[in-house]
């Protein structure tokens, strides 16, 4: 649905998009990810049609974006972080507005009002100014706009920003229901809702693609080696340097790091070695000290925590190459 080939942007001197490449699938909820001044708004932009790129190309729903930019914009619903909203129109009064701006059949357009009024719960509210709704009834009505001509691709800039837990649920929701039907990209900051709603994610970071791929995948992929959370009790045979120190012994684990102490019960994190698989040697290692193995489990990182080793934004391991990150 979305294939992006080489894109670079400068300005000047200043490079702000630097030869990426990514394909979105129809039908996919994709999380665009990177910190400030990463590129995102730029890519965005270019593939809205409201810049053209510098280099490489970009189609969405097989038209390019520089030489087809019409009939780009047909086919894609853009909700920016501030939705373009009229304070002075109804909810109503504007989202008709809106279906004839992006030509909306004139026989279809008190249908298709109605349709993404109900779908996005502003119904209720349809006769009401658009100055009087509070900060989720705008995003909702933001959202509407974006959807009413129906396009193949939805672009959301920050769509839960400023809104309270159950305004964000219900936005969520919204979203994932909107998935299959519209090609989603989703840019935010908020790592939690990513995980709660795309199934792939892209990051860049200074212009570069760094990792494309699903959720689950990163946070597999993103550490040197496999990790594991151990828990022992020694009875009081042993204190929690011994432990630490018969770990390491262990073939394939590569560092062990404490992580909590009560009384006789200690827990570790373990890594393994890249490739290997330390578990088993680690549980014989416990049972043949003659200490009790209470837990033994794998130790996965969080998108978060995936999303700063990736951009640098904290010391970490050389990412290994793997298929889906980008180096």
């Amino acid at each position: 649905m979305i294939q992006v080939e080489g894109l670079t942007k400068r300005y000047a001197r200043h490079v702000a998009v630097n030869n990426i490449s990514f394909a979105v699938e129809k039908g996919d909820i994709v999380g665009f990810l990177g910190p400030n001044g990463a590129g995102k708004t730029t890519t965005m932009r270019v593939l809205t049609c409201f810049m053209p790129p510098t280099e490489g190309r970009a189609t969405v729903a097989g038209f390019d974006v520089f030489d087809q930019p019409h009939e780009v914009k047909k086919r894609i619903g853009y909700l920016p972080e501030a939705p373009p909203l009229y304070p002075e129109m109804s909810v109503e009064d504007y989202l008709t507005f809106v279906a004839r701006l992006k030509n909306v059949p004139a026989g279809e357009i008190k249908q298709r009002t109605g349709q993404v009024m109900e779908r996005c719960a502003v119904a209720d509210v349809r006769s009401k100014l658009i100055a009087k709704l509070s900060k989720g009834y705008r995003q909702r009505v933001g959202l509407a706009q974006a959807i009413i001509h129906n396009p193949d691709v939805l672009i959301l800039d920050e769509p839960t920003s400023g809104l309270d837990p159950k305004q964000i649920n219900e936005t969520r929701e919204l979203i994932k229901s909107l998935a299959g039907e519209h090609t989603i990209i989703l840019s935010t900051h908020i790592l939690p809702e990513v995980e709660a709603v795309c199934q792939k994610v892209i990051i860049i970071n200074k212009g570069r693609l760094v990792a494309t791929d699903s959720v689950e995948n990163l946070k597999d992929r993103a550490s040197v080696g496999s990790a594991i959370q151990v828990q022992v009790d020694t009875d009081g045979q042993a204190d929690a340097v011994t432990v630490h120190q018969r770990l390491e012994q262990v073939p394939g684990v590569s560092k062990v790091l404490d992580r909590t102490a009560h009384g006789n019960r200690f827990v570790f994190e373990v890594e393994s070695l890249q490739g290997r698989n330390a578990r088993p040697d680690v549980a014989r290692a416990v049972v043949h000290a003659g200490w009790n193995l209470l837990e033994l489990k794998s130790s996965t990182l969080s998108l978060e925590e995936v999303f700063l080793e990736l951009t640098g934004s904290q010391p970490a391991a050389a990412l290994a190459p793997v298929s889906g990150v980008a180096q």
